[in-house]
């Protein structure tokens, strides 16, 4: 232990004593070290924004979808089957449920004119389970069903339609069975640039107090959030306990989120055995300019060797001194690489290309573990070479120099 720890001092030595000699070829190495960082958390930044944006289209991991349809023509009783999943779902206990209605519309009273709008029935777990992130105010909570005017969420496009005022006070006027002045508590943003949708998100229970059955056109939806461990095992009993007793009627039972694609998985995998490869390549042409400096540099140390070996330098001394002045080096660029690679990530600028990110990942360890790993790796290949000419120095020649 104390020849290793002699050693590495001995090389800390020797890199302070020829700084500018490798300056340099440690400023490439400290890039591509930074720059092998900065594409393994690239890649976390991608996988979170994938995710979040794949959470708001097909639910948090994992998340099972419930459909339901009449096998002879006849109408579907979506109550009557809304009471079925009620019942299955207390003997599962889910702590995340939701019922997702499309396809209908309501009439919206603007400023200019009366028009029908989309119309979306949620029950308050809905943004949770999809990730749903607003641009003002609150999402609908349960007891907002039980309000003579229940509040209502609309897109930005409709809020601009209103000329964007302010929440407190902010009121429309809606027809059919949400009929009457209803309070405007939240604002959802546009999902990309050009989004015009308009739409009207309302409670389920709000809307069924106004009607006795659904439109024919309207697609009812039931949605539980569950754990990733029992999904598999959960989905088939869920669908045989709900089909048990209907007759002409077919129950679709499927998981809807991203985890059950692994396509997603294996473009992150190729996102970063891509990038990574490029900054590898960059950091092993750093590492061949230091391998030359060090081959110069140790012809003009041949004396220096020659005088340790005199004084009963060993072999393997000489060797791992040379050796680690390289690995000491590139593990020094190394760390300012990853710290230069800290900062950038968390620059406003960067975080900026990722918009509608909500939860940005911290740096992650595994990007500062590979970034110092290759450092050290390429300066051990960097410093090999140049160990092992100065091993097969002999003494008398050396002294000669």
């Amino acid at each position: 232990m104390s020849g290793f720890v002699g050693a590495l001092v001995d090389a800390w030595s020797e890199l302070r004593h020829h700084k500018l000699r490798v300056l340099l070829s440690l400023i490439g190495i400290a890039v591509s070290v930074g720059a092998i960082s900065a594409v393994v958390t690239l890649g976390e930044y991608q996988r979170q924004i994938q995710t979040e944006q794949s959470d708001r289209f097909g639910g948090r991991p994992a998340t099972i979808q419930i459909s339901a349809y009449t096998t002879d023509g006849a109408p579907m009783d979506w109550l009557a089957f809304d009471e079925r999943v009620d019942q299955v779902s207390e003997r599962f206990e889910f702590s995340h449920r939701t019922r997702v209605v499309d396809g209908l519309s309501v009439g919206v009273q603007s400023p200019d004119q009366l028009q029908q709008t989309p119309l979306r029935l949620i029950d308050p777990a809905y943004p949770v389970i999809h990730r749903t992130s607003l641009l003002e105010g609150r999402w609908l909570r349960g007891a907002d069903s039980e309000l003579l005017a229940s509040p209502v969420v609309i897109t930005e496009s409709l809020w601009d339609a209103f000329g964007r005022p302010d929440l407190q006070g902010f009121t429309i006027a809606l027809d059919g069975a949400l009929a009457g002045t209803h309070p405007v508590v939240g604002v959802t943003p546009r999902q990309y640039a050009g989004d015009e949708e308009k739409l009207v998100t309302a409670l389920f229970d709000s809307y069924v107090a106004g009607v006795d059955s659904f439109p024919a056109e309207s697609n009812v939806l039931w949605e539980v959030w569950v754990s990733d461990d029992i999904v598999a095992e959960l989905g088939p009993v869920l669908a045989m306990d709900l089909r048990a007793g209907l007759e002409n009627t077919e129950v679709g039972v499927t998981r809807t989120d991203w985890g059950s694609r692994p396509e997603m998985q294996q473009a992150f995998v190729l996102f970063e055995v891509i990038t990574g490869a490029i900054a590898g390549l960059v950091l092993l042409l750093g590492g061949l300019g230091l391998v030359n400096i060090q081959l110069v540099a140790m012809r003009q140390r041949i004396r220096e060797i020659g005088v340790r070996r005199s004084f009963g330098a060993t072999g393997g001394r000489i060797f791992s001194s040379v050796l680690l002045e390289s690995v000491v080096a590139t593990a020094v660029a190394g760390i300012v690489g990853i710290a230069i690679a800290i900062a950038i990530m968390r620059a406003p600028f960067v975080l900026q290309m990722f918009q509608g990110l909500q939860d940005v990942p911290p740096f992650p360890l595994r990007a500062a573990v590979i970034g110092l790993v290759a450092a050290v790796a390429i300066g051990a290949l960097a410093g090999f070479i140049p160990a092992l000419v100065a091993v097969r120095v002999k003494v008398i020649e050396a002294l000669r120099f």
